[in-house]
């Protein structure tokens, strides 16, 4: 092969190459570098884009510390007097129960914050029945269903230290629970606690109702009346009387009455301070 001849072969792989560059068809040259820099450049690109700021991102993340604040709190506090909407609750009586005494401690009053309805007593029986009445019973004896099979007694509604308690206590109560009683402030809204604790004294004054306070004109029925119109078992007119598996705290006093054929729980145990110095000796 002539000089010749091998420059002919040349042109002719040139003209075949679909590609007007020598560097594709594998002969090197200026195009190669173009394409490295294009690859350069958009692998810059990439990484331009994969910055950290991605994955730490300034921002505030709940019950975590943050470094763009001064004292490093991500929970930042409310300010001052802040009030959320809907939480004024300007009638702290209403949410309380309890007013500020002239001593300065809270104090319950034997009042309503709104007019009592009829509606208001059916809401708080409906209330009381569900939510109450499993330890107080339907009386409000103190004998309910799970006390009959062996829970703590629960409070007799109707013995003297009830009876002298006034209205606020009641909602107090339910809010914060007392004793082995649990609070019921997220089962009952504050209207439906007022609504129960109306109920609860309507409860205590039809338990100790007499013929006389009945409005002339309307007929009586006994409870045993009630109980053969409404089918119910011969005895449900009958005394409750705790199961022998109860846990009794106090022993039974029958001084103090038994509404609603309940045995009644005295009052709680008085309290003694010791006196810090001797009494004066009587002058004789």
């Amino acid at each position: 092969m002539d000089q010749r001849s091998g420059i002919r072969d040349q042109r002719a792989i040139q003209a075949s190459c679909p590609i007007p560059s020598a560097s594709f068809c594998g002969m090197g040259g200026r195009p190669r570098t173009l394409a490295t820099v294009l690859f350069a450049f958009a692998a810059l690109l990439f990484v331009a884009g994969c910055r950290q700021d991605m994955q730490n991102q300034p921002k505030l993340i709940p019950e975590r510390c943050s470094e763009m604040l001064a004292d490093h709190r991500g929970a930042r506090p409310q300010v001052a007097n802040t009030v959320a909407r809907g939480q004024l609750r300007e009638d702290s009586y209403f949410y309380t129960g309890v007013v500020q005494a002239a001593s300065g401690y809270r104090e319950e009053k034997n009042e309503m914050p709104f007019p009592v309805t009829l509606e208001v007593l059916r809401r708080g029986q409906e209330r009381f029945n569900i939510y109450c009445s499993p330890c107080h019973s339907r009386v409000g004896n103190g004998m309910g269903e799970i006390v009959q099979r062996g829970y703590k007694p629960a409070a007799n509604l109707h013995d003297q230290v009830r009876l002298s308690q006034p209205l606020s206590h009641y909602f107090y109560v339910m809010t914060h629970g007392y004793g082995a009683m649990p609070d019921y402030a997220s089962q009952l809204t504050p209207v439906d606690r007022w609504a129960v604790a109306a109920y609860v004294r309507a409860l205590q004054l039809s338990q100790a109702a007499k013929p006389e306070d009945v409005p002339s004109g309307t007929q009586v029925k006994s409870l045993k009346d009630v109980a053969t119109q409404n089918h119910l078992p011969q005895n449900f007119a009958e005394p409750w009387m705790l199961p022998s598996s109860a846990i009794q705290a106090y022993p039974h006093d029958t001084k103090q009455g038994t509404p609603g054929m309940a045995p009644a729980n005295p009052a709680d145990p008085a309290i003694k301070i010791p006196a810090s110095k001797p009494a004066p000796a009587a002058a004789k």
